[in-house]
């Protein structure tokens, strides 16, 4: 039997990240690598990638950079195709590509609404479907959420709330058509506030004022989130599915 700290190892396994050009993704490429994972990455920006695939390289992993655009089905299907013929299998996807906006409800165009929709919802279900044809069982799916799918926090942001509520219905559905039938495990974080481009767009003075409802009164750091999600990704969590995990510093208790 293994021992609890080895239940959190990823040795032999294989890792696809999405928006894993910089920011949370790259550190989840790079957690996840140090815990043992060969690392497959996906975005949009080509350059960007390269940064992150270096870093997994340097940490001993192999790391395979697949430019696409998560929108895309086809795209999708190409990531996981290129991942299985690159390392043979894919153990693990983390669903991180996402993107948000702040546009008063009235003023928002359906393109700007679709466009959120596209990436944080559809994106996570056609990467999804994809890996779900070829993962093989004692897998993990981890789709990464956010608070604003069960509360609000002070900005105009239905699209983007909209997505990260549609991400816990695809989780807990997935989980309950995958688990017992392919033997794999999905699972959702629910990111707080944590620094990344996303938050380097919000009004001066925001993240300072929302900080004033969390109980730990401070942004949390990748490195956090990055333990949280290694937990779902590894046999540590090989008996929970369909849950949503807050990993927010208290913001939903209060």
């Amino acid at each position: 039997m293994p021992s609890v700290l080895d239940r959190f190892r990823l040795d032999g396994k294989v890792a696809v990240i999405t928006g894993a050009s910089s920011g949370l993704g790259a550190a989840f490429a790079t957690g996840l690598a140090e815990a043992g994972a060969d690392i497959a990455i996906c975005a949009r920006r080509a350059d960007r990638l390269e940064e992150t695939r270096a870093a997994v390289e340097q940490l001993g992993r192999r790391c395979l950079a697949v430019p696409a655009d998560v929108s895309r089905p086809e795209d999708c299907t190409r990531v996981i195709e290129e991942t299985v013929a690159a390392f043979g299998k894919v153990d693990v996807l983390v669903n991180n590509a996402g993107i948000g906006t702040a546009y008063p409800a009235t003023r928002e165009t359906p393109e700007q609404f679709r466009q959120v929709i596209d990436v944080n919802l559809n994106g996570s279900y056609w990467m999804a479907q994809a890996c779900g044809r070829v993962m093989p069982p004692g897998s993990s799916i981890v789709n990464i959420g956010s608070v604003l799918g069960s509360t609000t926090a002070g900005l105009p942001q239905a699209a983007y709330a909209s997505s990260k509520a549609a991400i816990i219905g695809l989780t807990r559905d997935l989980a309950v058509q995958w688990t017992g039938r392919k033997g794999i495990r999905v699972n959702a974080l629910a990111p707080g506030f944590f620094p990344s481009e996303m938050t380097e767009q919000y009004p001066d003075g925001y993240l300072e004022a929302q900080q004033q409802r969390l109980p730990m009164g401070r942004p949390g750091e990748a490195e956090e989130l990055t333990a949280a999600l290694l937990f779902l990704a590894s046999d540590a969590s090989s008996y929970v599915t369909g849950i949503v995990l807050p990993v927010d510093g208290g913001m939903l208790a209060t």
